[in-house]
């Protein structure tokens, strides 16, 4: 008898499977990490030892874990809103440079002296808008063109930088510090600033969750919800049963742009206090692709996931002055993405290896 090895789709993968696939592949990933690092001389208890204490170990760390968290929460929510229409939004990143332009033009513009919950409302709905008109840039060619989402959201990314970029290097713009000779941007008024919970932790991660649970709700439980999920399984099938598919994939990608320009919104808020462009260029829209698909598109998930790489970004700087190299964070964002995106297959699939004759091996 001669086994083979057989795979069969899913109809529908179990709470375990769901679940633990994902926990398996991390897991993996820290395996196979620690391979590396024993391989380059390192201990990988040490290192993994060094990780946790300086990024979850006591409420200062936890401190700075959550404050990188928080936008990454919300591009990370960008990136599931689109991918649960299987509409792939690849300009998080120049959407939250948007949000912080915006943003930070309307701190500058409105009276210092207006209550801050009114101040704070409008820049996080400028942020939003701003985030939105810049993703509807590549969702009505999308829509009504065709054209490839992927490359042009991912070509709007470099377009946003490189503004933002010019209003403090390039010009001295209404958003550049006019009075000192080193380019830094202009610092917005107390009242823009978002309330702080402690140390540099900020409000901002409030605001963080309650958009996760929202946009949870929303997806499971409300009719547009329901027709962005039935698009995602099959464009074809929804416009045969009336869904506008167009009009959903523009709303979808304004959503999305929406949520990566309130990250930027509660970044200059809470963090930069200006719109600094050495602060904001830190990757944040991309690293929310990796939380999307690591918490397999759901808005809760992104939580937990958001915090585990933000964790691994903040222990950076502890495992250098270890005699770690920095690289290492990126090797395991890496390994994480790639056995998570990995495990994907277990979960759609069931292996097994059945035994066969050698008569039916050879038919």
């Amino acid at each position: 008898m001669i086994g083979r090895i057989v795979v069969e789709p899913r109809a529908l993968a179990s709470p375990l499977v769901r679940f633990g696939v994902p926990v398996a592949s991390l897991f993996f990933a820290l395996f196979i990490g620690g391979l590396v690092l024993a391989a380059v001389g390192n201990s990988p208890v040490e290192a993994y030892r060094t990780m946790f204490d300086s990024s979850l170990k006591g409420w200062q760390p936890i401190r700075r874990t959550l404050t990188l968290a928080t936008p990454l929460i919300f591009t990370g929510l960008a990136a599931t809103v689109a991918f649960r229409m299987r509409v792939y939004n690849i300009g998080a990143e120049g959407q939250l440079y948007l949000g912080a332009i915006a943003s930070s033009w309307l701190a500058l513009a409105l009276p210092a002296d207006l209550p801050k919950v009114v101040m704070l409302f409008v820049l996080i709905l400028g942020g939003a808008v701003a985030g939105a008109a810049w993703a509807s840039l590549a969702a009505i060619p999308k829509a009504y063109l065709n054209s490839d989402e992927i490359i042009t959201t991912l070509m709007l990314n470099f377009v946003a930088l490189s503004l933002m970029n010019y209003l403090i290097f390039g010009s001295m713009t209404f958003w550049r510090d006019p009075v000192r000779p080193m380019p830094q941007g202009n610092k917005i008024p107390d009242s823009a600033e978002l309330p702080v919970l402690s140390g540099r932790l900020h409000a901002g991660i409030i605001i963080a969750v309650v958009a996760a649970v929202v946009l949870w709700w929303v997806l499971r439980q409300t009719r547009w919800g329901f027709q962005v999920r039935t698009i995602g399984d099959s464009a074809e099938a929804a416009r045969y049963a009336g869904m506008s598919v167009k009009l959903k994939m523009i709303s979808v990608l304004a959503i999305s742009g929406a949520l990566a320009g309130i990250a930027g919104a509660v970044e200059v808020s809470g963090v930069t206090k200006s719109l600094e462009p050495k602060a904001l260029a830190t990757g944040i829209g991309f690293t929310g692709i990796i939380v999307a698909v690591v918490a397999r598109t759901n808005p809760l998930g992104v939580l937990p996931v958001s915090v585990l790489l933000a964790a691994i970004a903040t222990s950076g700087s502890s495992l250098q002055s270890s005699g770690i190299q920095v690289e290492v964070v990126f090797l395991l964002q890496g390994l994480i993405f790639l056995s998570v995106t990995a495990g994907e297959f277990f979960v759609t699939n069931r292996v097994s290896i059945r035994t066969a004759s050698p008569i039916e091996v050879t038919t």
